[in-house]
């Protein structure tokens, strides 16, 4: 992928939908304020004007008989695109995505398939408080069936999408909300990346950090603060939670023998841990306990004096990367102060609400 155009992940999205629409008459895209002027944040912006209300068209508040609907209608030969504006909300709709999407082709002797894409949003900001900034990629990653895609990077979540879109499984599609304003090269044809592969976006051999979604924005800055003092992190991004990339993950850690994992979700029970538990299973000797970043097991606050210690960031992984090097924390460099408050990414951030 040569392509140096440099374009918004919101634009990616968009740009992967629209092409899929145009390859292919069967996709139809269906989501709460789909067709609004602010078009799920700028990811559906004018499909509907090019490929009419008949494949491109706003939902009820009705998750649950919406995403039954869009089961049949995978069943029937199309390939739904599903938005829901919050992770949140499709909890409305666990029997249809569990029960009906991911057991089809098992239940059903690989008879049918079931192509549908779920594009979930994810993360934090604004005092969306516990109802609505939960990231639930354990939750849906536990269920056989699932395929579950996190993309950090505008061009991987054009790759991803397009894959996704293509694939004869049932997709869940996370996107955080923090990822949408970033911006990277993304070449203008159509291309899918290989779900299941992680990417290794920086190289070390100190430690290394896997993360995913917009915690690996976090750990590229935490890796490259860390070269100030002489740390050199090697930083995965999962791209997909499941399948997992396991083969990158070992092929790392037998390198550097120290593990972090950073999960957008809570430490119990979540990404994090299976990771670990993988890397132990394998019966590495590492150099040091493993450790997880993660949300603590709480529900998300509200108010921006408990959101300010709830989340984690660079500086988390730095200091966790630094105590497993037996480093006292006071090594780190000294920080300029972030320029925006700490429930944005930057001063650029204009949503989502």
């Amino acid at each position: 992928m040569s392509d140096n155009r440099v374009i918004s992940c919101a634009e990616a999205i968009r740009e992967a939908t629209e092409q899929a629409m145009a390859f292919d008459d069967r996709v139809i895209v269906i989501g709460e304020g789909v067709p609004d002027p602010k078009g799920i944040f700028g990811t559906t912006l004018g499909l509907r004007e090019k490929f009419g209300s008949k494949r491109v068209f706003d939902m009820p508040v009705a998750e649950n008989g919406l995403t039954g609907i869009c089961v049949g209608a995978a069943l029937a030969g199309l390939r739904p695109i599903i938005t829901h504006q919050r992770v949140d909300f499709s909890l409305y709709a666990l029997e249809q995505i569990i029960n009906n999407a991911a057991k089809w082709r098992f239940m059903f002797g690989d008879l049918q398939t079931v192509p549908l894409v779920v594009r979930m949003i994810i993360g934090r900001g604004w005092g969306q408080g516990a109802q609505h900034s939960q990231a639930l990629q354990a939750l849906f990653a536990h269920v056989p069936g699932l395929t579950v895609v996190m993309p950090a990077l505008p061009a991987d979540a054009k790759g991803l999408l397009l894959a996704s879109i293509a694939s004869e499984e049932p997709v869940i599609f996370l996107e955080h909300r923090w990822l949408h304003g970033l911006t990277g090269p993304v070449p203008a044809a159509p291309y899918e990346m290989l779900l299941g592969k992680a990417a290794v976006r920086r190289a070390g051999e100190d430690v290394t950090i896997v993360a995913s979604s917009y915690l690996t924005v976090d750990a590229l800055r935490a890796a490259q603060e860390l070269t100030k003092i002489n740390v050199q992190a090697e930083v995965i991004d999962l791209r997909t939670i499941k399948p997992l990339d396991l083969k990158t993950i070992l092929r790392s850690v037998r390198k550097t023998r120290r593990l972090l994992v950073a999960d957008s979700s809570w430490a119990s029970f979540g990404v994090a841990s299976e990771v670990i538990a993988r890397v132990a299973e394998s019966g590495f000797s590492l150099k040091s306990a493993p450790q997880r970043v993660t949300l603590p097991d709480m529900s998300t606050p509200s108010a921006s004096s408990l959101t300010r210690h709830f989340y984690p960031d660079y500086r988390t992984i730095m200091s966790r990367v630094l105590v497993m090097l037996g480093r006292p924390t006071r090594d780190s460099v000294p920080l300029a102060p972030l320029e925006a408050p700490h429930d944005v990414p930057d001063v650029s951030f204009t949503g989502p609400f």
